[in-house]
């Protein structure tokens, strides 16, 4: 930057004087004017409110020893200001205890210079703190920039993470074109029993804020698995025998080999899709351990299974089915409502019944064309 240039940025920066004393005021702006644009306050609210404005001085050149508040008290109500917190303060002013300096620094101030002041130390350290301000300034903008930048891009890759889930759910969905808004309504059901269940104390730590949303992301994994079921099973209009079912009992295993060979593929674990494995594989579990692929019983079946098989069974049954005609929602409950303790988790089942309308809700504003 050439000196012309130079001469222009110190130009555009504001040093406020604050000093009840006239003469004080008019020898700071003899000594700055020529570098700097100066404003001046006769007193410590004055100079509060220049403070506070738009655009902010740079720096101020703040006495302690005024009527009305004194400088220490100005100095700590634009340190507790978000707006003017950032400013460097020095103090100028006739009083040379050491206690005096330290109870300014103590309070934020960036510098405290001793009255009669020497006018080169005073022109050296208003630019030494300028420029430290510069630079903080330039950091400060840096990290707000990085901030938004972090921001964006973890916004991209939760977006990136929903597509593919909600993709993957949709290929699986394909293959069985009644489900319709199933994928939908199930999430919704996983959510809305969540907020409930979170008040009970063996469920307060797991049903997070964070967890409760990452159910709601898995959700629709949970039938990925079907995709490996041969046609003439999955589609089959009535019932099936004892080997089809067996063959249809492996969607849950091969839905959550399948996470577990794309997370392989990528190298790594990935946290939003352990509650999705645990879906996929255990939402057929049941509470007394008649379910299937692993036949786990009570606590043993993964929080985020219990909530789907829930919602996933009562989808079923409220739901056109090659096989089946839907259920009432008073039918349904009273069938889900007799799955308590054997097929579903009591509490949750409880919790089911107090919010059943709102998965009523929830139905008729999916419902399947």
């Amino acid at each position: 930057m050439d000196n012309v240039a130079a001469l222009n940025k110190k130009s555009e920066v504001t040093v406020l004087v604050v000093d009840d004393t006239p003469d004080n005021l008019s020898l700071m702006s003899s000594l700055l004017k020529d570098r700097y644009r100066v404003k001046v306050a006769n007193h410590g609210e004055r100079g509060l409110r220049i403070a506070a404005s738009d655009p902010p001085p740079d720096l101020i050149l703040l006495d302690i020893m005024m009527p009305g508040i004194d400088g220490y008290e100005v100095c700590r109500r634009l340190k507790s200001d978000p707006l003017t917190r950032d400013i460097p303060v020095i103090f100028l002013t006739a009083k040379s205890e050491v206690d005096d300096e330290t109870q300014g620094l103590a309070l934020g101030a960036a510098d405290y210079i001793t009255k009669p002041v020497s006018p080169p130390i005073l022109l050296a350290r208003v630019e030494t703190h300028l420029a430290l301000k510069a630079s903080a300034d330039f950091l400060r903008d840096k990290s707000a920039f990085l901030e938004e930048e972090v921001a964006k891009r973890t916004l991209e890759v939760q977006a990136i993470q929903d597509v593919t889930i909600m993709a993957m759910a949709s290929l699986a969905e394909t293959r069985d074109n009644e489900t319709g808004n199933h994928i939908r309504r199930t999430q919704l059901y996983v959510r809305r029993l969540a907020e409930v269940l979170r008040v009970v104390p063996r469920f307060t730590d797991y049903l997070s804020d964070r967890n409760i949303e990452l159910l709601f992301k898995s959700a629709p994994l949970h039938d990925i698995g079907k995709i490996g079921i041969p046609d003439n099973i999955l589609l089959k209009p009535g019932k099936l025998t004892p080997e089809e079912f067996e063959i249809m009992k492996t969607h849950t295993t091969l839905g959550r080999n399948a996470i577990v060979d794309a997370e392989a593929r990528l190298g790594m674990q990935v946290e939003f899709l352990t509650l999705a494995k645990e879906i996929a594989l255990s939402h057929q579990e049941k509470w007394d351990g008649s379910g299937y692929p692993e036949g786990l019983a009570g606590e043993a079946i993964p929080i985020a299974a219990r909530l789907m098989a829930i919602a996933d069974v009562y989808d079923a049954l409220i739901s056109k089915r090659v096989y089946k005609p839907p259920f009432s929602h008073p039918e349904a409950c009273e069938i889900m409502r007799k799955g308590r303790g054997s097929h579903f988790d009591p509490e949750m089942l409880d919790a089911f019944m107090e919010v059943s309308t709102d998965f009523y809700d929830i139905a008729q504003k999916y419902t399947d064309d």
